[in-house]
């Protein structure tokens, strides 16, 4: 699972980073807490030409009745993108890269009803490449209303890192792939099912962080701070360790 990530960079320095022309619209804030339904940037080819967009965090399909269903299509299994209604039409002609410079998950303690958060990133400080799919939406009592612009972020199985804190991770594309990804013209769903594999280990690294970025309402790039992690208590019946 995706469910919150950094977002930290300006669509200028996106665009460079992607190869991409920046749209020009109202920049959106850096923010060290992306959360579900909040506006991101999303990189697509939707016409010959690679941009950097702004789309709401929930993919709406197209026959969706309100926009609300987004909230519960944050996420999207690489394994059900050619037979879900939902993700078939964007998975055949609207990918898009959602770039992130980092995300947060979180591990469950023994003992503890607050789980420890985690922020993984690349050892080298560079964004990262979350495969995604985007949508555009109209709300079928108003053909003239105002299109709304969706994505989600595509998920795999975990690398053996990420397995130590979740079932699941983003599906996370190398430079290699971005053409191929990003190409609406590319409809081989079989060559660009091969693409939505886990990352490698060791291209990702991961620290404890506070418990602060458990809420939305907190921001700010020392959420991303390394902590001592949070001590692991003795299940019931268990003496606690002794010191030295």
């Amino acid at each position: 699972m995706c469910g919150r990530y950094v977002s930290a960079s300006t669509s200028d320095e996106i665009a460079r980073y992607f190869d991409a022309e920046a749209e020009p619209e109202q920049a959106l804030e850096p923010n060290w807490n992306v959360a579900p339904t909040d506006d991101i940037y999303v990189v697509l080819d939707d016409g010959g030409t690679r941009r950097v967009a702004q789309h709401h965090w929930g993919l709406v399909p197209f026959w969706a009745k309100s926009p609300s269903v987004g909230a519960k299509m944050i996420n999207a299994r690489a394994e059900g993108l050619a037979t879900k209604s939902a993700f078939k039409r964007p998975f055949e002609h609207k990918r898009c890269i959602v770039p992130a410079d980092g995300f947060y998950e979180w591990r469950k303690l023994d003992g503890q009803k607050v789980k420890q958060p985690y922020f993984i990133s690349r050892p080298d400080g560079e964004p990262l490449a979350f495969a995604g799919l985007w949508e555009s939406w109209r709300r079928p009592d108003q053909e003239r209303s105002e299109r709304l612009r969706s994505a989600t972020i595509i998920t795999t199985t975990p690398n053996e890192l990420l397995a130590t804190l979740h079932d699941r991770m983003p599906v996370i594309l190398p430079r290699s792939q971005w053409e191929t990804w990003l190409d609406p013209d590319n409809t081989d769903l079989e060559l660009l099912g091969q693409l939505l594999v886990p990352a490698p280990s060791d291209a990702l690294r991961m620290h404890p962080v506070s418990t602060q970025v458990n809420s939305v309402k907190n921001t700010g790039p020392h959420l991303v701070d390394e902590v001592a992690p949070a001590p692991v208590q003795p299940r019931l019946g268990e003496p606690e360790a002794s010191p030295g």
